[in-house]
């Protein structure tokens, strides 16, 4: 896979505030799952006190609607032999009650039933960029 130089989160603006900060955070987990490179190393503030290293790359949170969100993961899908990863939350994930509870209700949910709460795309900049560049930030 090429370098990474540009990842989104692009969310579903109809969700609360705190769905929206579980939705990125969840994709946030699996992001630096995926691609552990992301993450820095530890560090030691001036009093040698340890810092978890955190993100080495910039991850804007975008908006958009549900039905936008649904032709964002088919476009961006079609896409990823180019290198373009595609990380998504639905409401399947959002009511299981534990993961084996959320891989039952996956397997029994088709692909057109899904309803994504967000979506991480990162991958090559001018990729990220074609897909998202006119969706505006969370505000």
């Amino acid at each position: 896979m090429p370098d990474v130089t540009r990842c989104a989160f692009i969310i579903d603006r109809a969700l609360p505030p705190g769905l929206i900060a579980n939705t990125a955070a969840a994709l946030s987990m699996t992001l630096g799952k995926l691609r552990p490179d992301l993450v820095g190393c530890d560090l030691e503030d001036a009093d040698g006190v340890g810092h978890s290293g955190i993100t080495t790359i910039v991850m804007p949170i975008l908006v958009s609607d549900a039905e936008a969100l649904r032709t964002l993961r088919r476009n961006a899908a079609e896409r990823e032999a180019e290198g373009l990863g595609v990380i998504g939350m639905t409401d399947v994930a959002q009511r299981a009650k534990s993961y084996d509870d959320y891989r039952r209700r996956l397997a029994a949910t088709r692909q057109e039933e899904l309803r994504y709460l967000g979506l991480c795309l990162h991958g090559p900049a001018a990729l990220v960029r074609s897909l998202t560049g006119s969706l505006p930030l969370l505000k």
